[in-house]
């Protein structure tokens, strides 16, 4: 299933940085040398996959709990998910600042409450950067009635996280709702019923990796 995509291959969220590193190196080449502007040229190509933004292929089964993000598991256990105050099933991703970082919703539902809490700057690869460091969750309620609960994770480096959806918003399976800058992490927070299907370690892909599969509320597993 194609989700729409309404912006081109390079985030605008990087629109500015990629155009100054650009003008930058032009501007040094053109009255320095061509040399001293290969150090910007690299930069600007940094920029650029940085913020390089592709569409994805997202898997049509509405139990898909998609990846939010780009990267590497680093996390799956049975936890307590501070917002909703429950007993769930946490998966985390970890991005590095060679992933793609524009973050997409994992499940068909609605906006239940965004919740912000300024926190510190930790590695995000550290399972306790998901209850020190600054992060934004959003309460998915699917149309099941499931309570998913999906939290951006400032890092180290990341010291931005974007968020351009609020209560009462819908969102689609992969549907692109915020971006973190440079290096972060998402957890997710399942029902305890939810069938986890990612392991330890594994690379997956925002909108097209499939974490978990979710039963529905009278599903006896």
């Amino acid at each position: 299933m194609k989700t729409p995509y309404p912006h081109p291959l390079l985030a605008r969220e990087g629109w500015p940085f990629a155009a100054l590193a650009v003008l930058a190196a032009l501007l040094v080449g053109y009255f320095v040398g061509g040399w001293w502007s290969l150090p910007l040229w690299l930069l600007a190509i940094f920029i650029i996959q940085f913020f390089r933004d592709p569409p994805r292929e997202v898997p049509d089964d509405p139990r898909a709990v998609v990846s939010p993000a780009d990267g590497r598991i680093v996390e799956i256990s049975k936890s307590r998910d501070p917002w909703l105050e429950r007993d769930a099933l946490k998966v985390s991703v970890f991005m590095n600042v060679f992933n793609v970082h524009s973050n997409r919703s994992p499940v068909d539902g609605t906006v239940k409450e965004r919740s912000y809490f300024p926190g510190a700057f930790l590695n995000a690869a550290l399972d306790k950067a998901s209850t020190s460091n600054e992060r934004n969750a959003l309460w998915l309620v699917t149309r099941d009635g499931r309570d998913v609960t999906c939290v951006q994770v400032a890092g180290l480096i990341a010291r931005r996280i974007l968020c351009y959806v609020g209560a009462g918003a819908e969102l689609a399976r992969g549907q692109r709702f915020g971006f973190i800058r440079f290096g972060s992490r998402v957890d997710v927070y399942l029902p305890l019923d939810a069938e986890v299907k990612a392991a330890l370690g594994d690379k997956v892909y925002a909108a097209e990796s499939v974490l978990a599969w979710l039963t529905t509320p009278t599903t006896k597993k």
